[in-house]
């Protein structure tokens, strides 16, 4: 771990006082990046997200530089060899006022990420209780920000676990399939590859999603966002959930109805630079 101002820190040392208003309210952002070969994949357009989302909620925020400078510390003898999970997280810091909490995070990433990588996961529709243009139209309610305030995500995630599959597909009350709790939705037609518009219905605006959209003409095909409903998802010719660790992750099962697995899956995570030969088990 790594603290603004303060360089690398000791596993054990304090980092957040206890009013700290991101713990106490969930009040604060964060940004996940894949560390490949030493270096945070996409590294710009998560910092150009996180500025977008501080605007939103009025979070002042350190200068880019002094970030990208907390994220060379941090990163400084990774083994390039490794997978990395570097997080850099925001908050409004304490609750009697005071400047924000910036600190960041690095780890080997998870097995199970690489696992869902590999086999891909079985996923459930689970109601949201919005229409899938609303939240938008709603002028106080910030749309489209990677908050630290997890509560329905978590949430979400444990109705999966109890209902027998690996994660979610929120639904808006209209019937559209809006995203998962920690990852959008892609899916492809034809020779089209789409994913959830996030302008018109306020999902996160995935840093991998829109990245596989603006270089699917590398593979031979065409890119667009539009509404989707769960039926079309069923009869897609893939789907997958995008995220910044996971990378593309094939969905095998959508409300316990099997999907025929993409022949396009190995060439998306290609395309997206994850490896192909992960570890069995």
């Amino acid at each position: 771990m790594a603290v603004l101002g303060r360089g690398v820190v000791p596993a054990g040392e304090a980092v957040l006082r206890g009013d700290d208003r991101g713990v106490l309210h969930g009040d604060g952002l964060f940004e996940t990046m894949h560390l490949r070969d030493g270096e945070p994949w996409l590294r710009d357009a998560h910092l150009a997200r996180l500025r977008t989302g501080a605007a939103a909620v009025e979070l002042d925020l350190p200068p880019a530089d002094a970030l990208v400078d907390l994220l060379d510390v941090i990163r400084a003898g990774w083994p390039p060899e490794v997978e990395g999970a570097l997080r850099l997280v925001c908050t409004r810091g304490p609750e009697g006022g005071g400047p924000p909490t910036v600190y960041a995070t690095l780890g080997e990433v998870p097995a199970a990420a690489k696992r869902a990588r590999r086999d891909g996961v079985t996923v459930a529709t689970l109601p949201l209780g919005v229409a899938a243009r609303s939240r938008p139209q709603l002028g106080w309610l910030p749309v489209g920000v990677k908050s630290t305030s997890y509560a329905v995500s978590t949430a979400a995630r444990r109705w999966a676990a109890r209902t027998g599959v690996d994660d979610v597909l929120w639904v808006s009350s209209d019937g559209y399939v809006l995203e998962a709790p920690t990852a959008n939705v892609v899916w492809l037609s034809g020779d089209t590859l789409r994913a959830v518009p996030p302008a018109i219905t306020g999902v996160l605006p995935g840093v991998t999603a829109r990245w596989l959209l603006d270089h699917a003409g590398e593979l031979g095909l065409r890119a667009e966002e539009r509404l989707v409903t769960p039926a079309e998802l069923a009869e897609a010719d893939g789907v997958w959930l995008t995220s910044s660790l996971r990378g593309p992750t094939e969905i095998r099962t959508l409300d316990h109805t099997p999907l025929p697995p993409s022949p396009r899956t190995p060439d998306l995570r290609t395309l997206l630079g994850f490896p192909l030969d992960l570890p069995a088990g």
